[in-house]
């Protein structure tokens, strides 16, 4: 019987499943930058990586500032690899961007809202610090009953133990939570490995998630939507 819920943020809640690189990626040509995807590819990780090992996200930044410090740092990485990029385009990316998770957060909400009235939600998230910041301004934050941040807490997804440390929130035994999360790799391998049962939002990932040919998902969905009903299925 499931007993609480442990959601995935980036990728799940904020776009529907689809990876933030593919998000962003979509800005890149809306906005006609002459960078191919490989590249991209490479700025894109060279941007995680930096905003997890230097304190550039504050806590109290809020959700576009993240995108705009994301995507500065993307730039960063491109010019020094001879792109010829305009910085005003960085603005003009992370509006768009910000504008899809707002929309996809407005959809998520009242599903959100409808499990947290039966079920214990918490957040199990690699974020940079601000992601209580970033929940607050969505109006979701009320929904969860603790957030497992990896800036917060060192340790980052894969690692079973971040997963590990939502169920002991919820304070249940594993085979009693649910994760829900976008990353079959970062997200279903390792909240299973803690004994948790998994949905996997199947949408379309990056590169990660290639490999997952036998899924070990106990669900899989292709629509935040589904979730609820999902879970009620599993019992």
């Amino acid at each position: 019987m499931i007993k609480g819920i442990l959601f995935d943020y980036g990728g799940t809640i904020d776009t529907n499943g689809l990876h933030w690189a593919n998000v962003l990626w979509d800005a890149y040509q809306h906005n006609h930058l002459k960078v191919d995807k490989e590249a991209f590819a490479s700025a894109y990780k060279f941007g995680e990586r930096a905003l997890a090992i230097h304190p550039i996200i504050q806590p109290h930044h809020v959700f576009y500032d993240v995108l705009f410090l994301k995507v500065e740092q993307q730039f960063g990485y491109l010019k020094e690899n001879g792109y010829e990029l305009d910085s005003q385009a960085i603005e003009a990316i992370a509006r768009e961007c910000d504008r899809v998770a707002r929309t996809n957060v407005e959809k998520a909400a009242p599903v959100l809202e409808k499990l947290a009235a039966k079920y214990p939600l918490v957040m199990v998230s690699n974020f940079y610090g601000n992601l209580n910041s970033v929940l607050k301004e969505f109006g979701i934050a009320h929904n969860f009953q603790a957030v497992v941040e990896s800036a917060v807490v060192g340790v980052r997804k894969p690692d079973p133990a971040i997963w590990q440390l939502g169920v002991e929130a919820q304070g249940f035994l594993p085979h009693e939570c649910v994760a829900v999360g976008d990353s079959y790799s970062k997200d279903i391998l390792p909240a299973k490995a803690t004994g948790a049962k998994a949905i996997w939002l199947n949408v379309a990932g990056f590169e990660d998630d290639a490999e997952a040919q036998v899924s070990v998902a106990d669900a899989e969905i292709t629509d935040f939507a589904q979730v609820a009903d999902t879970i009620e299925n599993l019992g």
